[in-house]
Formats: structure tokens, C-alpha cells, sequence
């Protein structure tokens, strides 16, 4: 005997039970009801369109704040063929340069009403065509993307968008329409000559793969350059890809010195793998700079707290993220704004305390 005839209820099935009415999404009717004004006054509140008395709009944005009331975008999005998004498209969350460029993108949106919306690429032109056509698709009001080396698919969609397009981080190459960022060749050309002045000359190099990070790649050509109008040539190098790059900072570096035990200077493609490898020389008792001097490159914030600050150069990470959405949001303005283009920022080398002066 079942719990159920001891006192005296019949069982519910499932097909009996009684269901909550379902949820509809609030309108600007609701809206409308709850700040006692017409529909049409409420539409021109939430847009920010028309003459509205400053009372009727406070009463308006706080009715719709207190039922929880979003705006539907894709609405208007119909049309005026756009939404208030910018797509950004980065090669890596991971790698801790891009979260700085999103931090300037935000800065310069965060009172524009415009909304940075990101994809992320690994580096992957494939992948970057699929998350480019993916953005396209919602019709974003402009475009911020890393680099200037596209596929032919990439760069035909980016010319044929009809919208502002912002490529950023590099500006040794033509770009589509705008660029903000630095010559990477120029980087790497003055790291070059601020070691050789310091009398560094048995010079090895620790990067990471250069088939698929072209700014890495523009670096490493800057720098053997300027070697080698000085007859300076690299000695020994090594590459990565994968894994933590502080680790792999570290292995490299043993690995190069047992190799090439008579190196004086390592130069490191980015920060991370330099922390490594600088970790690594003052746990073996190397004496840095007197005896082996090295740089990395980025001028990450987590070069602070290392035993011995990292000589490396700035990207201008967060000024290039400013830099562009200033350009994005000049052009939407209406009537649009006169701005440069085309901005080329210049990096500053911080010698640290692995870098000897001379």
C-alpha cells in the first residue's frame, strides 16, 4: 500500500499537473503602463531621440530599470542595416598582450553606446575567415582587427563590409582602410642597436614560431638587420609553440647555453618566455648583465615582481586599443569626424637591470 492511501490523496501524474503560464518578454507597452506615458515617448526615451522632458525620462529609465526592460536592438538593427556592436578580432585571450588593447577599446566605447563584441583567432588565418564571416553576419557598426596579413577571403570581406575597419598592432604593410600600432621592424632594430651599444656581441635568439606570428616575425627581421650592418651575426636560436611560455623560457635557455656556452646576450620574442629564461641564469648563479645580457619585448606589468626587472620595450597595448575605437567612433559620428588614419606609435626601450648602459 502505497504513502499516498494512508492519507487519503490520489497520486498526480505528470500529464495532470498544473503549469505555470509561460513568460513573455516585456515591451514598450509594459513600459509605457508603468511610467503612465505613450508608447512612442517611451521609444524615443530608450533611443535618445527627440525632445523629452528631463522628469518624463528619469520616470521612463526608472520604470524599465524596475521591470528589468532591454530594448530590443535587433529591432532597429532591421532598419538601419547595423547594431551598436564593434567586432574586435585578437589571435589569443591567453596571451596576456591582448587583454590590455580590450582595456583601451572599452575605455574609448564605454560612453559611446557602442559595444566591443570579440572573436578570438589562434593565430589562424582559416579561422580568423570563419570568425570574420561569423561578425559580418549581425552587420557590426566597424571593425577592429589584429595584423595586416589577411587570406584573400579575409581581406575581401573586410574591403567589402562598408564600414570602418580598424587593423591594429602593426603598421609595417598597406592596410584596408585605418591601422594603429608600431613598426615591429623598427622594435627590433633598436633593440638591436641598444645591445650591440652596450657592448654585447655573441647575441642568441628565443621566439616563438614565426609562420603564424607575422609581428614576431617583422621583430626578428628588424634585429638581424641591424646586426648585421654592424657584422654582428646570430650565433644560435631557438623557437616554440605550446605550452607555458614561462616554462618554456626556462628550457630553452638551459638548452642554448649548453650549446653555446660562449653567448652574451639572449633576445627574447616576448616577455614571458625572457622572465623565464632570466629566472633560470640567476637560479645557476649567472652574473646578469655583467655576463650574459638579455631583453624581451612587450613591457608586461608582471615584470614588477621578478628578482631583476627585464630589459624589453613597450607595445603601447592599451593606447593602440584607444587609438582605434577613437577612429571607429569619429567615423560613425554624424556628421563624421576629420581624424588621422593611419598612427604609428612609438615604443620606448627600458633597459631594467639586464641591460647594461653605455
Amino acid at each position: 500500500m502505497c504513502l499516498c492511501d494512508n492519507v487519503g490523496v490520489s497520486p498526480v501524474s505528470e500529464s495532470s499537473a498544473v503549469s505555470e503560464p509561460a513568460k513573455r518578454p516585456l515591451t514598450l507597452r509594459d513600459v509605457s503602463e508603468a511610467s503612465g506615458v505613450s508608447q512612442m515617448t517611451v521609444s524615443r526615451v530608450l533611443r535618445n531621440r527627440g525632445d523629452v522632458s528631463e522628469n518624463t525620462r528619469l520616470r521612463v529609465l526608472a520604470a524599465a530599470k524596475a521591470l528589468g526592460y532591454v530594448p530590443n536592438k535587433i529591432a532597429g538593427a532591421l532598419a538601419s542595416n547595423r547594431v551598436n556592436l564593434i567586432a574586435v578580432i585578437i589571435p589569443s585571450l591567453s596571451n596576456m598582450v591582448f587583454p590590455e588593447v580590450l582595456n583601451g577599446i572599452n575605455d574609448l566605447l564605454d560612453d559611446t553606446g557602442l559595444q566591443p563584441v570579440v572573436g578570438v583567432t589562434d593565430y589562424l588565418a582559416e579561422k580568423e575567415e570563419r570568425v570574420l564571416y561569423e561578425m559580418l553576419s549581425w552587420r557590426p557598426s566597424g571593425i577592429i582587427v589584429a595584423g595586416l596579413e589577411h587570406s584573400d577571403a579575409s581581406r575581401a570581406m573586410l574591403k567589402g563590409a562598408g564600414i570602418p575597419v580598424v587593423e591594429i598592432m602593426d603598421t609595417d604593410g598597406k592596410p584596408i582602410d585605418a591601422m594603429v600600432g608600431i613598426s615591429h621592424r623598427r622594435a627590433g632594430q633598436e633593440m638591436a642597436q641598444a645591445i650591440l651599444r652596450s657592448g654585447y656581441r655573441r647575441v642568441g635568439f628565443m621566439g616563438t614560431k614565426m609562420a603564424h606570428d607575422h609581428r614576431a616575425r617583422k621583430r626578428f627581421e628588424g634585429f638581424t638587420q641591424a646586426l648585421a650592418r654592424e657584422g654582428v651575426e646570430i650565433e644560435d636560436r631557438a623557437f616554440y609553440s605550446g605550452g607555458s611560455a614561462l616554462v618554456k623560457g626556462r628550457e630553452m635557455t638551459r638548452e642554448m647555453l649548453e650549446r653555446s656556452p660562449d653567448l652574451d646576450f639572449f633576445y627574447y620574442s616576448n616577455d614571458m618566455i625572457g622572465a623565464g629564461g632570466l629566472l633560470y641564469l640567476l637560479e645557476q648563479g649567472i652574473d646578469v648583465p655583467g655576463q650574459v645580457g638579455l631583453a624581451g619585448f612587450n613591457g608586461l606589468d608582471l615584470l614588477q615582481g621578478l628578482p631583476r626587472q627585464l630589459a624589453t620595450m613597450d607595445a603601447c597595448r592599451r593606447e593602440i586599443g584607444q587609438r582605434a575605437a577613437q577612429i571607429i567612433t569619429a567615423r560613425l559620428a554624424d556628421p563624421p569626424q576629420e581624424i588621422e588614419s593611419q598612427v604609428t606609435l612609438a615604443p620606448v626601450i627600458s633597459y631594467g637591470q639586464t641591460l647594461k648602459r653605455r
